[in-house]
């Protein structure tokens, strides 16, 4: 069964950091590209960050560049998004997500543009509050 179990979530402070896991199952990390996405109260789905079946490439939203970044761990099967320097408009749900074909091993989707990709398998989520 195909799970995407996201955890990780919780109150931070401003200039605070956080690092969300994704745990994947009934689906190969070294297969497939994964994202990061978040919804914050009142907006649209925004993509944040992408990384490749092989792990080397990663692309970010300009929102998250030089703050956040994505690895994974193909043992667990896991992927991570670590967080730092945390503003209040980061607060969301975050979401990690995966689309339904292959790429070349390389290849990432822009996060910008995610709606264009055909990114089908979504986890539930887990909520971030920065606040102080």
């Amino acid at each position: 069964q195909l799970q995407f179990v996201e955890s990780g979530g919780g109150l931070v402070q401003p200039g605070g950091s956080l690092r969300l896991s994704c745990a994947v199952s009934g689906l190969t990390l070294d297969d497939y590209a994964i994202g990061w996405f978040r919804r914050a109260p009142g907006k649209e789905r925004e993509g944040l960050s992408c990384i490749s079946s092989s792990g080397g490439t990663t692309e970010y939203a300009d929102s998250v560049k030089g703050r956040f970044t994505i690895s994974k761990d193909k043992a667990k099967n896991t992927v991570y998004l670590q967080m730092n320097s945390l503003k209040p408009e980061d607060t969301a749900v975050y979401y990690c997500a995966a689309p339904s074909e292959k790429y070349d091993r390389d290849y990432c989707f822009a996060p910008e543009y995610w709606y264009n990709y055909d990114i089908v398998h979504w986890g539930k989520g887990t909520p971030v509050t920065v606040s102080s």
